[in-house]
């Protein structure tokens, strides 16, 4: 299975499902990686310029795919802080999604949740929102961005499912308990995002603790959650 990850930062895939992408690396899954921004809004040291925060985020993420078996990475190159959903960034998606055909796409929830801030970052919501509105109808419809076709030979390409990550309900979850490991490695690549880093693993797998307990998995599991869409 060809499996897209789409997201507005870097970090964000690793924070909403790092452990399940190492889960199916693992299993002989081939995940694709797609960041909407360079992260270059991030970090705390106001001596980095915002140009030198993009490269070091490029390097942080592709490091930290690395670690639960991503080497495909691709960067869209939006304005972290001022992502719209509009036909540039559908664009921009549906253009990724004719390139890797993907069996699952893995995108962000466009669906604030009011218990969940940090989930709810105006950035995820719009690429939430444009990464369904790629799915469908554009990238499977050969008349919506007709150049794509035109000019650069990108066939339609429908994809079967979406799994979102970050929104108020879920259906779906993912057992990480043999790689949470690899999560709290991979969120410790972003080092230029980390105020306290050593607090970091305690707080991942408790997350997944919580997971796992509402997703109804075995006392003691680590999971990861999603709201699966039928997209075919």
């Amino acid at each position: 299975m060809r499996i897209l990850h789409i997201a507005a930062h870097p970090d964000d895939l690793d924070f909403g499902c790092a452990g399940s992408t190492a889960r199916w690396t693992a299993e002989g899954h081939d995940v694709v990686y797609c960041l909407v921004t360079d992260g270059q809004a991030g970090g705390f040291d106001p001596s980095i310029s915002r140009t030198e925060m993009a490269v070091l985020r490029r390097r942080e993420q592709t490091e930290a795919a690395a670690v639960v078996g991503v080497t495909e990475l691709h960067f869209l190159g939006f304005a972290d802080g001022s992502v719209e959903s509009n036909l540039d960034l559908r664009r921009s998606i549906t253009r990724i999604i004719r390139q890797t055909k993907p069996d699952r796409v893995v995108g962000q929830s466009p669906v604030r949740d009011l218990n969940r801030m940090y989930a709810s970052h105006p950035d995820h919501l719009a690429v939430g929102e444009a990464t369904l509105a790629a799915v469908y109808p554009d990238s499977r419809n050969q008349f919506a961005f007709p150049e794509l076709l035109a000019h650069e030979n990108l066939e339609p390409h429908t994809v079967p499912e979406v799994w979102l990550v970050g929104g108020p309900t879920a259906d779906q979850y993912v057992d990480i308990t043999a790689t949470v490991d690899k999560k709290i490695e991979a969120l410790l690549c972003h080092t230029s995002q980390m105020r306290m880093p050593h607090e970091m693993p305690e707080r991942i797998r408790q997350w997944g603790l919580d997971v796992a307990q509402a997703g109804g998995l075995p006392e003691g599991s680590l999971a990861e959650a999603f709201r699966v869409l039928d997209t075919r």
